[in-house]
């Protein structure tokens, strides 16, 4: 595999504050604890206490998920930290970040623990989300680089039900075949897929073991929330939460308004009805809010605020509040994330301190955008770099377009768009000096054959794609792969057409390929 280096200002869709974060540090140093990348500082920050009775506790309610795997035995060890990274459960992996994220927490542990300080690497699956809608579907292509939309149907999704514990009649495992057709290890991609999405599991049971399946030999953990004894062990850092809360909401409310007046944006908008928690109950997690009085009310129930602490082991964080959770839950040096996560620890911070919780490092997973050998090739041919595919299809097509047109044309349309452009200069200064009022007359006719000439540039560069079949072909593909839909690869397919493609050797590739002193996007031929 052959890795080339984008940066995240030069990549669609990233924030400010990520970009600060990666490539700035100074102006964020004082919302994260220490540099991304600095390997440094990681070792440093990877040195605390965890007390002995949670470890173990820990370890025993991981056991049931995680049985047979070697990291227990490692995590169960006084010292031990754990690099974590999490997302909520997905049809067919869901976007393919979610195995970056997990490959992130690998490498890292692993590099942690070469240099002495033993690290496991674990995977949060946030089975508590309750958006089915963002997770009842998954993108896949084919051997044309189509993007084709695989959906759960007939699912009785209504209410706020826990997404991982919705169990769903079928999976469309027929369905995804057809859509990745053409693709030289189908049957391996598949086979994965049949493994985990079996007729009677759980989004999140499926989710787990195609993660399983992926990552058994690296010895990744897996916790899943929604366990009782999870939720038991959480329980006494929930009851502080509830009892706090209006302050927890105060100090959110503030950084909020700061992180905006310094150019940034809130990723999580908190009012003074933000609660940070919802309820379970009933199968459902119920939103709750907090009214004027200092009740708590979710449908039906009204809460004050011993009442909801006494109900803590029923109850779920919401985005600002689970990184603080899962930290005291975790003995975390390091959290792996993407830069909306990322962003919600820079609201996070307070509440970390407000409650006396460290705060571990807050590094960003590693983005890969894949492409093969034929699609380097067709990138020479045309003259086009990564970032230039970055970019609707149409755009695409125009560039390669406007690339194919023969040096000689492309030398005497500019020259004579320079000669239009210089005479009409010429006459502007000579119009001027004869009549001032005639100036802005010439200024509109300018525009009009400027935007003549640019139109004859493009229809040239169009009848030269109508009579290049293979270029207009090619353009599509890479488009295709690259940039579906106008959304990175990574988060827009599944791993599974990526596996489809490259083959089951993908995993060990990207693997090996991650470099975690290097905090950009990652544009790989494999």
């Amino acid at each position: 595999m052959e890795c080339s280096c984008v940066r995240h200002s030069d990549v669609p869709g990233t924030s400010k504050l990520f970009t600060d974060l990666v490539q700035h540090f100074d102006r964020v140093s004082d919302l994260y604890h220490i540099p991304p990348n600095r390997f440094d500082s990681l070792k440093a920050a990877s040195k605390f206490d965890f007390p002995d009775d949670r470890r173990a506790a820990l370890v025993r309610a991981l056991t049931p998920l995680n049985e047979g795997n070697p990291s227990l035995r490692e995590l169960a060890k006084p010292g031990t930290v754990a690099i974590v990274t999490g997302q909520q459960v997905g049809l067919f992996s869901g976007p393919a970040y979610s195995i970056y994220k997990a490959l992130s927490a690998i490498r890292i542990a692993e590099s942690l623990t070469a240099s002495g300080i033993p690290a496991v690497p674990v995977f949060w699956i946030a089975t508590e989300d309750h958006d089915f809608a963002e997770i009842d579907h998954v993108w896949v292509f084919g051997a044309a680089h189509r993007p084709a939309k695989i959906q759960l149907r007939d699912i009785d999704a209504a209410g706020a039900r826990p997404a991982g514990g919705i169990v769903p009649g079928t999976f469309p495992l027929g369905e995804l075949r057809r859509a990745m057709q053409g693709l030289p290890f189908l049957d391996e991609a598949m086979a994965l897929a049949e493994q985990a999405y079996q007729p009677g599991a759980s989004m999140g049971g499926a989710f787990a073991e195609l993660l399983r399946a992926l990552f058994r030999r690296f010895g990744l953990l897996i916790i899943d929330p929604m366990d009782a004894a999870i939720r038991q062990l959480r329980a006494p850092l929930m009851r502080q939460a509830v009892e706090r809360m209006p302050e927890l909401v105060e100090a959110l409310i503030a950084r909020s308004r700061e992180l905006v007046s310094r150019g940034y944006h809130a990723q999580v908008l908190v009012d003074q009805k933000t609660s940070l928690a919802f309820l379970l109950e009933g199968g459902e997690r119920l939103a709750l809010k907090r009214n004027p009085s200092g009740e708590y009310i979710a449908l039906h129930h009204h809460l004050n605020t011993p009442e909801l602490a006494g109900r803590a082991a029923h109850l779920s964080p919401n985005a600002l509040l689970r990184p603080v959770i899962q930290d005291y839950l975790l003995p975390t040096a390091a959290y792996i994330g993407g830069p909306a996560e990322l962003a919600y620890l820079a609201q996070s911070q307070v509440v970390y301190r407000k409650l006396g919780q460290r705060q571990p490092a807050a590094l960003p997973r590693v983005g890969f955008t894949l492409i093969d050998e034929r699609g380097r090739k067709r990138m020479a041919r045309y003259g086009v770099g990564p970032a230039d595919l970055f970019v609707r299809e149409q755009v695409l097509h125009d560039r390669i377009a406007k690339r194919l047109v023969p040096q000689s044309l492309r030398d005497s349309l500019q020259h004579t768009r320079a000669g239009v452009e210089a005479a009409l200069s010429c006459f502007a200064s000579d119009l001027d000096k004869f009549d001032g009022s005639l100036a802005s007359a010439l200024k509109t006719s300018r525009r009009k054959i400027e935007y003549q000439m640019g139109k004859i540039e493009r229809k040239t560069a169009a009848q030269i794609m109508a009579r290049d079949e293979q270029a207009t072909r090619d353009a599509a593909l890479l488009s295709g792969l690259v940039y579906p839909e106008t959304h990175l690869q990574e988060r827009f397919y599944s791993i599974l057409p990526l596996i489809a493609k490259f083959g089951p050797g993908l995993i060990d590739e990207l693997h090996a390929a991650i470099r975690i002193d290097c905090p950009d996007h990652q544009f790989a031929v494999v």
